[in-house]
């Protein structure tokens, strides 16, 4: 991370853009901070002049990086109302975070694809994408701009869910933890936040062990192994847990330790609803490619499409590269 963090926000003016711009008052972010607001104008874009055409075609000859496509995107009126509602935005968050310095920026096409090419060329360390709240199976069946970026993006995003909460009140966080350098960076995320004071930190490490019983009914010499295996599965949990919580020795936290037996996918969430968290926090897989993504599917994206409260998904710098 920078010495001073970088924060790409993304707004739309709808409800959930509004709570998500809440919910970075919850969000333990630094006082001194750079953002930019990205508004996106979801338009049809009539081609660009003949004569545009020439330029692009000249321009490729000398190898020149041009996008006239987007310098005449931003000329149209979508465009310009788009960055009206990025620059009120921003005064928004000017009163929030005084000391941050804050710009706003729009654009035409994809809101998730612009946001994730914003991303590529800035490098900010954390991207704010607002949920819109349909169904988990609506989710995964229609996609969001939410959870586009959340795939795409290559540094953390938090999708945000906003919470009528006084901004200084306590703050409770689940860090889902299971030994990965991913869960790792996670820990290391919420124990550098500024949290209000009497805020909490549950470690959660979720276990899906071998149920020995029906096993072991029809092959019994396998029950006592099973069983075994279970043993050493609740001590390796623990040993994660317990050095999970060192790591966030110094941090003004009370932190507890859970084990959960189950799914993460559900679990989490689960634990989250339960407890009234206000966020969760957990590492990127680090898929290497987009395919990988597509197949094996990804704990992080399954809990930020699930939870009811915020989910931040935590990178490290110079993480997965995508495959066009």
């Amino acid at each position: 991370m920078t010495e001073r963090m970088k924060i790409l926000i993304g707004y739309d003016e709808s409800d959930c853009a509004e709570a998500a711009l809440d919910d970075l008052k919850r969000a333990g972010l630094p006082a001194n901070a750079e953002a930019q607001i990205l508004t996106v104008a979801e338009v049809w874009l009539p081609p660009p002049p003949p004569s545009s055409y020439e330029i692009v075609e000249q321009a490729r000859e000398v190898k020149v990086p041009a996008d006239l496509k987007r310098v005449y995107a931003k000329g149209c009126a979508a465009a310009k109302e788009a960055l009206s509602s990025a620059k009120r935005a921003r005064e928004r968050v000017k009163i929030n975070f005084p000391d941050w310095d804050v710009s706003a920026d729009s654009a035409c096409g994809s809101p998730a694809w612009e946001l994730v090419f914003k991303a590529d060329q800035w490098k900010p360390d954390l991207i704010v994408v607002g949920s819109h709240g349909r169904t988990a199976l609506a989710r995964f069946v229609l996609g969001s701009v939410s959870q586009r970026v959340l795939t795409e993006a290559r540094c953390s995003v938090r999708v945000a869910r906003g919470r009528v909460e006084e901004s200084d009140s306590p703050v409770r966080i689940i860090i889902g933890v299971d030994g990965s350098p991913g869960s790792e960076a996670a820990v290391h995320a919420a124990a550098a936040r500024a949290w209000p004071p009497n805020s909490e930190v549950k470690l959660v490490v979720v276990d899906d062990p071998l149920i020995p019983a029906y096993v072991g009914e029809l092959i019994p010499p396998l029950a006592k192994t099973i069983e075994e295996d279970i043993k050493e599965d609740r001590a390796w949990a623990e040993r994660i847990a317990a050095r999970s919580a060192t790591l966030l020795h110094g941090a003004e936290i009370k932190v507890t330790r859970v084990l959960r037996q189950g799914d993460p996918k559900h679990e989490l969430p689960k634990a989250a609803e339960e407890w009234g968290a206000d966020c969760i926090f957990v590492g990127s897989a680090g898929f290497s490619n987009r395919f990988e993504r597509f197949v094996l599917g990804s704990v992080s994206a399954a809990v930020a499409a699930r939870a009811h409260c915020s989910v931040e998904v935590v990178r490290q710098n110079s993480q997965v590269e995508r495959t066009e």
